[in-house]
């Protein structure tokens, strides 16, 4: 058993240009090392207000908790079309591996969430 002090767990800036992120600021939190667990990975990510992520895909389902704000999710189908919806505190969302998606605070309140991925996940950028 392994019990974490979130308060002991450093808040590392996610990189913003040519990276994954784009906007102002996004902090990452790795709850776990990688290793620690041999089913998933848990983290915690913190976006600024008018920060993202690119639209990008998982190779294992993700699961997303909302632990504060508003913000968005966005999915892009096969034909391009897309679709934004809003999320916020206490709202969980099932990404399915392979969905080509991207969730943050695109607007003008700050959104964190938990992201639990499966264990060895490969993430996919779609959009540069």
């Amino acid at each position: 058993m392994k019990i974490v002090k979130m308060k002991n767990v450093s808040k590392e800036p996610a990189e913003m240009t040519g990276g994954l992120m784009t906007g102002t600021q996004v902090y990452r939190q790795a709850v776990f090392k990688p290793g620690e667990s041999k089913n998933f990975n848990f983290g915690i990510v913190s976006f600024s207000a008018g920060s993202r992520n690119k639209f990008h895909k998982h190779s294992t389902d993700q699961i997303l908790v909302v632990t504060e704000g508003v913000g968005k999710v966005a999915t892009r189908d096969s034909a391009g079309n897309i679709k934004e919806q809003a999320i916020r505190k206490g709202d969980v969302v099932l990404i399915p591996a392979g969905e080509d998606h991207w969730h943050g605070a695109p607007g003008g309140t700050a959104m964190a969430h938990i992201t639990v991925t499966g264990n060895g996940s490969q993430t996919t950028q779609t959009e540069r």
